[in-house]
């Protein structure tokens, strides 16, 4: 992966990791990155012209049966990192077969198309923290038993044991990245870090009166998006394909969050907020916390931002941003 030359393909480069790793690839100038969208006119401007200038671009539908067949000899890609999905849990209890049809089977369609067109790419999709859904254990790492419990999470579970299958059986180049909670000013403001970065903001500059949530004891393991972005490209570029836990190792509560939000602008979060029970997981997973001691010693890898310099970036985006 240090040649220049080679050919990095993104999936969802307008999305926060996309958009984390594609900058890093760009800032090292290793390699030719190209970015897989849907629609360039739109997706132009989330990635900003800056970046936008310095990769290629194609176009395509995940729907699309034929889009991996016909993109990897176009493309040739020596990696793909496959980050394109629907993402959203909440949305997926709502309607599930959406987020199973393009999370989870359409990772299955480039897994065949590498397969039988391009054996010796590398690939690397982005599990998540729900592949582990209620289980019992905590905290969670590579060996703990899977137990979805939401579409989301069966989408991702799916994916991830066909990489390993695909691994397996074909001996392909195929990494999973479990990925804990990890966020950043470019994580979609319909998910709760951004809902409580965005209403403090809003508040402090007068232009909202107060914020419903759900469930204000649920607990995450958030890490910075960028750190993992680092920790995709180490798994990738690793000897070996494997698969890893990214995680801080330290849960906190959405009530923690809105304190350390609400207080970077010194405000009494409790004045603000209120719970809405239409916010509130009917199956809400069990103390998600990971362990990555394995990519720390395999990969060398650490979470290098601390949970109240990741709120305080966010915060202060969103406040910036509204001025």
């Amino acid at each position: 992966m240090s040649d220049k030359k080679k050919t990095v393909l993104i999936t969802g480069i307008s999305g926060q990791d996309g958009y984390y790793i594609a900058s890093q690839l760009v800032a090292a100038g290793e390699c030719r990155v190209v970015g897989l969208v849907m629609n360039s006119e739109l997706e132009r401007s989330l990635v900003g012209e800056e970046l936008w200038s310095q990769i290629d671009v194609v176009e395509g539908e995940l729907s699309d049966s034929e889009l991996f067949n016909r993109l990897l000899p176009e493309v040739k890609p020596d990696a793909i990192f496959h980050l394109a999905a629907l993402s959203h849990v909440g949305q997926s209890i709502k309607d599930p077969m959406p987020t199973m049809q393009i999370t989870g089977f359409a990772p299955i369609r480039l897994l065949e198309a590498v397969r039988t067109q391009s054996p010796q790419t590398r690939v690397l999709f982005p599990a998540s923290a729900e592949i582990f859904g209620r289980t019992q254990i905590s905290p969670q790492d590579e060996s703990v038993p899977l137990n979805p419990c939401t579409p989301y999470g069966v989408a991702k579970t799916l994916v991830y044991s066909a990489a390993r299958c695909w691994r397996l059986n074909y001996g392909m180049f195929v990494s999973n990245a479990i990925l804990f909670n990890h966020e950043s000013p470019r994580r979609g403001e319909n998910f709760v870090t951004r809902k409580i970065t965005l209403a403090a903001a809003r508040i402090a500059r007068g232009m909202q009166k107060e914020l419903f949530l759900g469930n204000l004891d649920s607990r995450r393991d958030w890490g910075w998006a960028p750190d993992y972005a680092e920790g995709m490209r180490m798994i990738i570029e690793h000897d070996t394909p494997d698969d890893f836990v990214l995680a801080t190792g330290i849960s906190h509560s959405v009530r923690e969050f809105c304190a350390a939000a609400f207080g970077y602008l010194d405000l009494d979060w409790e004045k603000y907020v209120r719970v809405d029970p239409a916010f509130v997981r009917p199956n809400e997973p069990v103390q998600p916390v990971g362990n990555p001691a394995r990519a720390r010693s395999v990969l060398g890898w650490s979470n290098k931002t601390s949970f109240e310099q990741m709120v305080e970036q966010m915060v202060r985006f969103d406040y910036e941003r509204l001025g």
